[in-house]
């Protein structure tokens, strides 16, 4: 992994949640061109703003660099809603899975 990845992964999460630069910027409490000047390379974010462009995309760090997953804040967000299920509850999620899955 590299500086360009880290910058493709923002762009590329980003734009899947549908997000302007312009709006991803003033929603983390940068100037309007921050997220640009990653995109294009004039800069990285830090450790902590860099978790916190995770939480804002939502996903975790781990999901962030998991590239086998082309929709990370749905697996996210499935993973967040079976948190508290039942084991049945669960089981039954599974096989609904692998059902549609094998489809």
């Amino acid at each position: 992994m590299d500086e360009q990845f880290i910058r493709d992964r923002i762009s590329f999460l980003r734009t899947q949640k549908g997000i302007s630069e312009y709006k991803m910027s003033l929603d983390l409490g940068h100037s309007k061109s921050y997220i640009q000047s990653i995109s294009n390379g004039r800069a990285l974010p830090s450790l902590a703003e860099f978790l916190y462009i995770c939480d804002y995309l939502g996903v975790t760090p781990q999901e962030f660099f998991d590239t086998d997953c082309e929709t990370p804040q749905l697996a996210h967000e499935l993973s967040e809603i079976t948190k508290n299920m039942c084991k049945e509850d669960l089981e039954a999620l599974i096989t609904m899975a692998k059902r549609i899955k094998a489809k």
